[in-house]
């Protein structure tokens, strides 16, 4: 199964586990790389571009694969040391960027420079071809069912994908609402190169989310998901517990950030994944959790998406051809 993309960031399968605060950490990383994969180290879950780079050691330890480094830019009162954090990748030897957030266009000289490669992950069409514009190698786009931020146009992926890749020339990761190979073929067939996911992949064996996270994942349906900060103009999809929908309830009524920032505060989600208390903190999750009804390791779950994508291609899909074309003669 190669696409413009395996073949341009040298992977096997069309798969890409993203950047994910608190989750992608080594282990994960890795995991997904030897898989075939391609795998991203959140930079920013690290606390300092010392332990981020620390981090990519530890995986280079474990694994002789490719993988990336993703780095979200956000506009921050005190924002991190992106400067830092850009040049702790660097000097790592790291090959393959995900970008997401502000405009990367201020850090693509220096990756450039660098020889890597940037996929920048986008919400909407023309978002995607201004990345495009300032020298991005790829994009993935997020449809409306992602977890996290999903923009303001509120554009699910059926009909977001074929509109980003009719109009785009480098190649487009579809994201959102994808965990299993009919996500996979449906995205390939809509146009895209490759598909991202972070909701399945948080649910696998070598997640370092907390246990109780993941059968939470499991239980739930597509419709147990909450979108917070509408009110705000910055709409995040999360799972739904009993903060989350303490949040949309306050803003209901006309909050402002700073009623409802002791509860979506960052350190209380950390708390959900490494404690497993699933009503500590906000948490994203995206809709494809009503797909996801066990826990494999990733192993386990890439050949099988990419085995059953195979077989939905070549036998269903197939036959499908094959009986239109009897009917015809």
């Amino acid at each position: 199964m190669r696409t413009r993309f395996t073949e341009a960031f040298g992977v096997e399968h069309p798969i890409v586990q993203g950047g994910m605060m608190w989750v992608g950490r080594a282990e994960l990383v890795a995991a997904v790389a030897d898989a075939g994969a391609l795998g991203f180290i959140t930079a920013l879950t690290q606390p300092t571009p010392e332990d981020l780079v620390r981090e990519i050691a530890r995986c280079r330890e474990m694994t002789d694969k490719p993988f990336g480094v993703n780095l979200t830019i956000l506009p921050s009162i005190t924002p991190p040391p992106y400067d830092e954090y850009r040049a702790a990748i660097i000097e790592s030897g790291i090959k393959i960027v995900e970008t997401a957030g502000s405009n990367p266009v201020d850090h693509l000289p220096f990756f450039k420079d660098a020889g890597i490669k940037v996929i920048h992950k986008c919400t909407s069409v023309r978002h995607a071809l201004k990345a495009e514009r300032v020298g991005v190698d790829a994009v993935s786009i997020d449809g409306f069912e992602c977890a996290g931020h999903p923009g303001e146009d509120d554009v699910p992926g059926l009909v977001l994908i074929p509109a980003a890749t009719r109009k785009l020339r480098i190649p487009v990761i579809a994201s959102g609402g994808i965990a299993d190979s009919r996500g996979l073929v449906a995205a390939l067939a809509l146009g895209a190169d490759g598909v991202n996911m972070g909701t399945r992949f948080m649910c696998t064996v070598e997640s370092p989310v907390a246990q109780r996270v993941k059968e939470q994942i499991v239980a739930n349906s597509e419709l147990d998901t909450e979108l917070i900060f509408r009110t705000l103009r910055n709409t995040a999809r999360v799972a739904a517990n009993a903060v989350s929908k303490d949040v949309v309830e306050i803003e209901s009524r006309g909050a402002e950030f700073a009623d409802i920032a002791h509860l979506v505060a960052g350190a209380r989600g950390r708390t959900v994944f490494e404690e497993g208390d699933i009503d500590a903190g906000i948490w994203t999750s995206g809709q494809s959790q009503g797909l996801i009804d066990d826990i494999p390791t990733v192993a386990v779950l890439v050949d099988r998406m990419v085995s059953e994508a195979e077989a939905i291609i070549t036998g269903r899909l197939n036959g499908m051809v094959a009986a239109e074309e009897r009917v015809r003669v």
